[in-house]
This record gives C-alpha cells, structure tokens and sequence, in this order.
C-alpha cells in the first residue's frame, strides 16, 4: 500500500536525511560550549548540598532524567529521578531540606512545575533548571536557569522534542564529569560506584586486592638460597622478592630461575640469580595495567611498590588476583 505523501524510499535519500539530522543536532551541541555563569553556579549549587540531587523531568525530557540521575549517582554525587507527574502523586515527598532540584522542561511550563516549585520554595530546596523557554513559569522561578541555545529541532515541524533533549543530557552529563573532577573522584571509587560493568579491570586499582604484610614473599638480600626456596615454597606465588632493610626491592627471584640453574644451586648465592631489575607496579595501577604488563612480559606475579624513587615493596598482584576481578 502507498501510503499519501510519502517520500520515495532510496538509498541517497536516507543518507542525506540522515547526515543532516546528525548534522543539525552536532550544531546544537557545539553552541553549549558557550556555558557561562548559570553553569559555575549549578556545579556549585549541588557541589556544597548536604543532600542529594534530585532529578526531575516533565514531558519528553522525562526520558533522560533516569539516565542523568544514574550518572550523577554512579560519578559521585548521590541522586535519585522523579517523573514530574509521579511527584504530583505522592512522589514530591521525597524531598527535604538540604536536597537540591534539577528540573528539566524544554518549555518551561509542563504540568506539575508549579506545584513542585512551590514545595522546594517551602522546603528551602534550590531549583536548577534546564529550560528552552527563559519566560517559563519554571525559569523565573529558578534559582539557576541553564537556559538552551536556540536551535532547531530535527523534526521537520519543529515540534517533537529532539535536538533540545540532546543537548539537555549533554549538559547534565557535563555538570555531572565537573563534579567528578572537582570531588577527585578516583577510578577506584568509581569501580566501587559500579562495580558490575565491564570494564572493572579499567577503574579498579591493584591496592584493592593486592597481597600484603606477612603474605609477601620478601627475604633479605644475604638470605641463603636454602631460605629464599622454602619461602617460595611457603608463599605459593613462584616468586620471592629480596629486599633491603627498608624493603626496598633490590630483585626477584622465581621458579623459572631455579630452573634454570637447577644443577649449581648448591654453589650460588641468592643475588646471583635473581633479577636486578624486574617488572613492578606502583601503587595506584590499574588492574588493567597490571595484566598487560604480565602478559607482555610473560610473567605471572608483580612487585607493587609505595613510589618509583623509595621502591618499598607494599605488596604482590598474581595474575589470578585480576583475572578473578574482571574479564580481560
């Protein structure tokens, strides 16, 4: 069936239709590096709340309200979404003082902004509000407005919700990546934040599962070598590390080695078969990092170190320790 009206469908036609809603929407997000003022003053705002973020969206702006409260969540800084229809119901309750507001409206003036600004008024609670309509109820009653470029929606009638959506989540998203670095959010604590995403070997640091103390295999560097073979023994790791008396790494010796010089071990000393200068990490690595090192190197077992210039040996990642924390 033909349906009225409609465009032929071939293939130049639906690139260049396409490309030029990418186009547009690509324009718009390019006129928000223009932030002034009003977005200091947002960061702000939810920087110094004893509270949480509270992120409400009215129309079709509600359908990026859960995404940007996740992200604030997951980045630091605690928040929780509210559709603005549902806090007209019952929701609204969840506020209280010391909260701060983020409200989206691309208009301004949806149904249930006046009735939510007038309990954050009551309560006490700032409004940050992201509009498209600076004379919208919900922007002269706002303590920050971040009010949106004027830029057309990609709908052809200008009427269904499109670019400006866009450019509210990019914007929520850039408040949210502020606070992070403001906060020195560290990967770490973002790990921890989500710790079922994918990519934990990218965020989690060794220090959070390294072994420590008395599990480390460290000998002095005049052990004999009877004493260095049964620590290595005892530990399990295939390595032990032989330090100084501040523990400062001064070599490695490992299963491989004893291999090697299997048939004169009774006439060698620890220092002449360890390494001088092994693979280490630094406290702070990344998990990924360390199982690319042990890859590369062929090795199983690294040395974690305090800082490259004391070298105090703080503990010891085996590759099972990652590979148990993430998909490689």
């Amino acid at each position: 069936m033909t349906v009225t009206g409609a465009m032929e469908v071939d293939s130049s036609s639906i690139l260049a239709i396409g490309r030029q809603a990418i186009a547009t929407e690509a324009e718009a997000l390019w006129s928000l590096c223009d932030v002034d003022d009003a977005f200091v003053e947002a960061v702000k705002l939810i920087h110094d709340a004893r509270g949480r973020l509270l992120v409400l969206g009215a129309g079709q702006s509600a359908n990026i309200g859960p995404k940007l409260a996740t992200t604030f969540s997951a980045t630091g800084t605690p928040s929780c979404y509210l559709n603005a229809l549902e806090a007209l119901h019952g929701g609204i309750g969840v506020m209280v003082p010391g909260d701060v507001i983020l409200m989206l409206s691309r208009t301004g003036e949806a149904q249930g902004c006046g009735a939510i600004v007038r309990w954050a008024q009551m309560l006490g609670v700032p409004i940050i509000a992201i509009t498209a309509n600076q004379d919208s109820l919900l922007a002269r009653s706002a303590d920050v407005h971040l009010l949106l470029p004027a830029q057309p929606e990609i709908c052809p009638f200008g009427r269904t919700p499109t670019t400006s959506v866009t450019m509210m989540l990019v914007l929520g998203d850039a408040i949210a990546i502020t606070l992070l670095r403001l906060k020195n959010i560290t990967a770490t604590d973002l790990h921890r934040r989500i710790p079922g995403a994918s990519h934990g070997l990218d965020l989690l640091a060794v220090d959070e599962f390294m072994h420590r103390d008395d599990a480390l295999p460290l000998a002095r560097a005049d052990a004999s070598l009877d004493a260095v073979l049964d620590l290595m023994n005892e530990k399990g790791f295939g390595v032990v590390g032989l330090v100084n008396d501040t523990k400062r790494l001064l070599g490695v010796i490992t299963d491989g080695d004893v291999r090697r010089n299997a048939t004169k071990l009774a006439s060698l000393r620890p220092e002449e078969i360890m390494t001088k200068r092994p693979r280490t990490l630094v406290s702070g690595a990344l998990a990924r990092d360390a199982l690319g090192t042990m890859s590369q190197s062929r090795i199983t077992s690294l040395f974690v170190l305090a800082d490259m210039i004391g070298g105090q040996v703080i503990g010891l990642v085996h590759i099972h320790d990652v590979l148990r924390h993430g998909v490689a």
